[in-house]
């Protein structure tokens, strides 16, 4: 495997990676998978990418000796106030399982360093089904999360962080997503909690669901999170959510509910 910068010529291969892991696991319907690929994978948007010098795109190609070598992943990194900030990476649902995913943030962030970054970051889209436990794996931990705007529409980006990092994370992420986003919740000892007939619940945001109107999220009910209460509802505010057989989660009380959870492999396709 070779990592290499990607030629013009590569703009075709990158979009078919993305569009292939954003179908395989992310929660996204057609529509938004299409506008993202749209908004960040179009000529354009990839040529002026390769043009800024603050930005890093690195792909993951099969060995030369293999017979028709192609693309099998992409990163693309950026750097900013100190910060080298992983914003993407794919590997091609094809071709996981081969720690093809591990080596590219381990090249894009020892390049990132090269290029002055002192700290690193990784910021993974809610919608992920598999970013978020792939990264944990890397030795980073949550640090937050950000609400930005992509192909028109606002999501939240989880941002990670490597452990006893004291410094302020780069403001590219956009807004934090704020406890108002949260229905029927306040703050008990800096944990964000809800009631149940006059049971605290413990909402994991770092554990959440897709939904179709807004997110779900795991309840616990001890503050270390080991005793799950069962899941809210970021649309509404309750706790009145049901999972049938196959991981189908619904709000009884708004109709907000998820599709079944993807069983595909852990290696790769964050952001």
């Amino acid at each position: 495997m070779e990592i290499r910068e990607p030629t013009p010529a590569a703009a075709d291969r990158i979009r078919e990676v993305v569009d292939s892991s954003l179908t395989a696991s992310f929660r996204l319907s057609p529509a938004q998978i299409d506008g993202l690929v749209d908004d960040q994978f179009a000529d354009e948007a990839v040529t002026d990418k390769r043009e800024d010098e603050e930005t890093l795109l690195q792909v993951a190609e099969t060995s030369s000796e293999i017979e028709d070598t192609t693309i099998t992943g992409f990163v693309e990194g950026r750097l900013k106030d100190g910060w080298g900030e992983v914003r993407w990476l794919f590997v091609d649902p094809e071709h996981r399982g081969k720690g093809i995913g591990t080596e590219l943030y381990e090249t894009a962030t020892e390049t990132l360093r090269d290029r002055g970054a002192e700290h690193i970051c990784v910021t993974v889209l809610e919608a992920n089904t598999e970013g978020h436990d792939f990264v944990e794996r890397l030795g980073l931990e949550h640090d937050g999360d950000r609400r930005v705007e992509i192909a028109d529409e606002s999501v939240v980006n989880y941002v990670y962080t490597e452990p006893d990092v004291d410094a302020t994370l780069p403001d590219s992420t956009g807004e934090d997503a704020a406890d108002e986003e949260f229905p029927e919740t306040k703050r008990v000892s800096g944990q964000l909690t809800t009631t149940d007939d006059g049971t605290t619940a413990y909402i994991a945001r770092d554990e959440p669901e897709s939904g179709t109107a807004a997110p779900f999220f795991a309840t616990y009910e001890d503050d270390t999170h080991t005793e799950q209460h069962g899941f809210y509802c970021a649309n509404c505010g309750s706790l009145e959510v049901s999972m049938n057989n196959m991981d189908h989660l619904e709000c009884n009380d708004c109709g907000n509910s998820h599709a079944e959870r993807s069983e595909a492999s852990y290696d790769g396709s964050y952001l």
